[in-house]
């Protein structure tokens, strides 16, 4: 049987086949837990927007008109509830202490330390910048998503976008730079 691509999935939802929410769901939930952890470094909290997410793309399913990339309707969705969130909550933000970090079991102690240390600095630096440029570094470069899609997500031009990405790259590396010289 041949796979169904996502806008046929979110089409087949549409029309009441609501099982195929579960088939999105697990062919998503990674990539949005991702999203929503590079945002807020907070695992419960990025589970909990990851449910919600597909609980308003299923009370919305109505609104799906199938054109253009899936990715780009569902990360649009994600963006709005994480904002919606915040503006119920307000801005809390996991201290970065609790992030856990992945060791490899072949690498000298020395090599885990700096991984720890810059892994903690990009962190740390991501979170000075505004949410908007961290938003589109999230995308970008950590779900790879294609310019394309972040221009649908964001609501911009593709170009819109690659120029917004790479102000906020050039934003990091001077805010990168200015940690480790103090």
């Amino acid at each position: 049987m041949q796979e169904l691509t996502d806008n046929a999935l979110m089409l087949k939802v549409k029309s009441g086949d609501l099982d195929k929410l579960g088939l999105l769901y697990e062919r998503h939930k990674k990539r949005l837990f991702g999203f929503f952890y590079n945002m807020n470094f907070n695992p419960s909290l990025s589970e909990d927007l990851v449910q919600s997410v597909f609980v308003r793309l299923l009370k919305y399913r109505h609104t799906y008109s199938g054109e253009g990339s899936f990715l780009a309707w569902m990360f649009s969705t994600a963006r709005n509830v994480r904002y919606d969130y915040h503006k119920k909550n307000g801005q809390k933000f996991t201290d970065l202490t609790q992030v856990e970090y992945k060791i490899e079991d072949n690498d000298t102690i020395e090599e885990q330390m700096n991984r720890k240390d810059n892994v903690a600095l990009i962190q740390r630096a991501m979170m000075k910048l505004d949410h908007e440029k961290r938003e589109v570094l999230v995308l970008s470069k950590f779900k790879e998503m294609k310019f394309s899609e972040i221009g649908n997500v964001l609501g911009c031009s593709e170009g819109a976008a690659k120029v917004r990405a790479h102000r906020a790259l050039k934003d990091l590396k001077q805010i990168v730079h200015g940690m480790q010289i103090t």
